[in-house]
């Protein structure tokens, strides 16, 4: 009997993990599939005219078993992979991609939608039904179901082609960063934290090495680049890290970056757009690639200027040092943990031994408390891997949904960190609550010690659970506009929003205590904390607006026949610092080429900066950052409502006004005109 189709009868219909095995999945795709597709020929020949119910709403029911699968291996792929379920994806990617252009392309349906969409105002249609609709639409003519029978199936090549080598970048990746390691001798470990180095040695243990490893686990070498006083093996581990996806042979990703550029500019040909930055933005917020630059513009050169400001100083402290050389790429992170210590007597491996783990889960739970009511009691079931471990969340005798984490690095688990849900809110069939997982890699220490966290690992923490948040309070009737379905230049406002809540006071005395000690983080390094708030902005700023540009750029006009040189042609225009490298370059920049997700949007999440600066203020112009109307305004108007309505529509409602860009400028402490 496969698990996998057979009633989910677990406590809160949550997926029978414990029974799953990689054989089954190609079983349930195909089960998935067929059924799918037995739906929705019977809504395409349906004889009966065009409703919403006969139409909209029978295709929002048609791939629920696909689609229950499919939220269960998308992650699992990801979380915990296998040789056997890289092999599986890369047979089901370009299956998936198959239906999902059959369905968007079937002529029979665009013409009962068209009818539809014809007889609008005459429907009774309440304001969600009218955005789903609206959203099938778009979605059935950027599939090309209004074209010639030939550019129809060009486009169906290309979303099967495009799958398969999304597939093949992500799976290079993780090879890549599987494969690289670096023995570590006693007197390569100078300079280093003892919970790095024991997090070293643990890696080595994994590997099947004794005394200490460093490996491409991003919660590793990042640490590593900030603390190692070993100039010649920071520049080593740089260098592998920057080398991920271009290191030669078949794990190479540049050629993949360049045909699947090709293939998105001539899908966006095919569909009479001229450019894929053309078609890509029309449905954000943003709306026109101009729009985007513009934001991006405004910013660069302030965060330039900062960044051009700190590399002097951090100059100056290389010189102290004795290293008579130019500021690298590999120094930058080193020396400004100096420069911090020095300007504002912050120190990380002081602030890590406040930031455990466990705590600083609890504290986006007591946050989640404070601002909607939420209530977070642990779950003895079964999950996908030993690591993870669920909560079920409720709002007073109501069931909210089941929250899972799962926080720690393995080479089983890409890199990064992700919000997830193996199943949505929605209430088309009654009220379906979510399952929603949050997946981190944060260094997993040795047994018996706790997990410390830097400020910005306890950041991400809090950023993904803002997303988990967003699915978690979704209030919808329809699947596809549920939870984090909204644009993509509006989906980080929930997540980006809720890290502010970290760095307040109120949650730092509470949550922010020594593992050993049990005392509250002093409030002298509290304010010290909040004095150092904007440390390091230039460097941030510019090197993830570099990789905005690089996007945008790559994705505007025809396809660069050199992508590694149009990324360079793009950092020469910037004026990009030479100690700074952008946060991605082309052959590990997962975010455009893992699949089309942030293809041409990889802006959004300063586009959502923007919004989520604004809105924290807020909270501070009511004098209590936990005040309940507007806590009460955001849940309604933003995290409540989904993609049921348009999302500046969303916004203003909230706030009663769209924010300029000096939020975002005063938040990261430039200058603002």
């Amino acid at each position: 009997m496969n698990p996998l189709l057979q009633d989910w009868s677990a406590p809160f219909g949550m997926p029978p993990f414990a029974e799953i095995k990689p054989e089954h999945y190609a079983e349930a795709f195909a089960a998935g599939f067929a059924e799918a597709r037995a739906h929705i020929e019977a809504i395409a020949t349906n004889p009966e005219a065009p409703g919403f119910a006969n139409t909209v709403d029978a295709l929002e029911r048609a791939d629920a078993l696909l689609s229950r699968v499919s939220g269960v291996f998308d992650n699992i792929s990801s979380a915990d992979s296998s040789p056997e379920l890289q092999a599986l994806e890369r047979d089901l990617a370009p299956q998936q991609a198959r239906f999902a252009s059959e369905l968007a392309s079937d002529k029979r349906l665009y013409a009962r939608l068209s009818v539809l969409d014809a007889q609008r105002a005459d429907l009774g249609l309440s304001g969600e039904q009218e955005e789903v609709l609206k959203q099938y639409l778009r979605m059935f003519r950027r599939a090309g179901a209004h074209l010639a029978a030939e550019k129809v199936a060009r486009l169906k090549e290309i979303a099967a082609r495009m799958a398969s080598l999304g597939t093949q970048f992500t799976q290079n990746l993780l090879k890549d960063e599987a494969a690289w390691e670096m023995p570590l001798a006693a007197d390569d470990l100078a300079g280093l934290p003892e919970d790095l180095v024991e997090a070293l040695a643990a890696a080595a243990g994994e590997r099947g090495h004794k005394g200490h490893c460093l490996t491409l686990s991003r919660a590793l070498i990042m640490p590593f680049l900030q603390f190692s006083n070993r100039r010649d093996l920071r520049k080593l581990a740089f260098e592998a890290w920057e080398a991920r996806g271009a290191n030669g042979g078949a794990t190479d990703n540049r050629a993949i970056a360049r045909e699947m550029l090709e293939l998105r500019a001539e899908r966006a040909q095919l569909l009479g757009y001229g450019s894929f930055s053309a078609l890509r933005l029309e449905a954000e917020m943003a709306g026109t690639p101009e729009a985007v630059r513009g934001l991006l513009a405004r910013v660069w050169e302030p965060a330039r200027s900062a960044a051009l400001r700190d590399a002097d100083a951090l100059q100056e402290l290389m010189a102290a040092d004795g290293v008579q050389d130019d500021l690298r790429p590999w120094d930058w992170r080193r020396y400004a943990t100096s420069l911090q210590k020095r300007d504002f007597d912050i120190d990380e491996n002081e602030v890590k031994p406040y930031l455990q783990l466990d705590a600083m889960i609890e504290a986006g739970f007591d946050v989640a408390n404070k601002l909607f009511g939420l209530e977070f009691t642990p779950l003895e079931i079964p999950l996908y891997h030993p690591d993870a471990r669920a909560w079920e969340v409720r709002e007073g005798a109501r069931h909210i949904g089941v929250f899972i984490g799962d926080y720690f690095a393995r080479p089983s688990k890409r890199s990064g960190a992700w919000c997830w849900r193996f199943r949505p809110q929605q209430a088309l069939n009654g009220q379906q609550r979510p399952i929603v997982v949050n997946v981190c890699n944060s260094a997993k220490p040795p047994k018996g010690s706790p997990a410390l966290l830097t400020f910005d690992d306890a950041r991400t923490l809090f950023h993904e659970f803002g997303h988990a948040l967003h699915q978690l309070l979704s209030d919808v009737t329809y699947p596809s506009v549920s939870g984090t379905s909204v644009p993509l230049d509006f989906v980080e406002l929930p997540s980006q929003l809720f890290e502010h809540w970290l760095a307040t006071p109120e949650v730092l005395r509470k949550f922010a205590r020594h593992y050993k000690t049990g005392h509250a983080m002093p409030e002298d390094l509290i304010a010290r904390i909040k004095a150092a708030e904007n440390f390091d902005q230039g460097f941030a700023t510019v090197e993830f607006i570099a990789s905005a540009m690089v996007d945008l750029d790559l994705h505007l006009g025809p396809p660069p026949a050199d992508p590694m040189q149009a990324q360079a042609a793009t950092l020469d225009r910037l004026a990009m610092p030479a100690a700074i490298r952008m946060r991605h370059a082309l052959p590990h920049f997962a975010h455009i080429f893992a699949g089309d997700g942030y293809a041409s949007g990889y802006y959004s999440y300063m586009w959502s900066e923007v919004m989520d600066a604004d809105a924290f203020e807020a909270f501070e112009e009511a004098g209590d950052v936990f005040d309940p109307a507007t806590a009460q305004r955001l849940r309604k108007h933003i995290l409540a409502a989904g993609g049921a309505g348009p999302a500046e529509a969303a916004y203003i409602a909230f706030r009663g006004r769209m924010p300029g860009v000096e939020a975002l400028l005063r938040g990261r402490g430039f200058p603002v005109e």
